[in-house]
């Protein structure tokens, strides 16, 4: 019962806990105000591939953009539960599940911020 006590008073663990909520709910907010700022009628762009040539860019419905929230919210959840599960065996690889998690949560955003730039 002593490893919520130590994961909770980590200093480092708390701050790659606070990156990883603060990631995933600017993420989350990001893109559903991206979404709303804007209506398009035609579709959203949601894949590129270049294999295809004229018609590279493939579009589809909001729902495919909203997975994206979906995405950074259930990537925030599963980091807290797994580094807080993986304390108890090894401090570093509680780190590395954050860390990855954080970088998980920044290409989340980084990609979705590129498709609603496309339109």
């Amino acid at each position: 019962m002593a490893t919520p006590k130590k994961y909770f008073h980590d200093h480092f663990v708390l701050l790659l806990l606070s990156i990883n909520v603060f990631l995933a709910i600017a993420g989350i907010i990001f893109i559903i105000i991206k979404l709303i700022s804007t209506s398009h009628g035609s579709g959203y762009i949601v894949q590129y591939r270049p294999s295809l040539g004229v018609s590279s860019y493939q579009t589809g419905s909001v729902m495919q953009l909203i997975s994206f929230t979906m995405f950074a919210g259930i990537i925030g959840i599963t980091n807290v539960a797994l580094s807080y599960r993986a304390y108890r065996i090894h401090r570093q690889l509680s780190v590395t599940i954050l860390s990855l998690g954080i970088l998980l949560l920044v290409l989340t955003i980084i990609i979705s911020n590129s498709l609603l730039l496309l339109r």
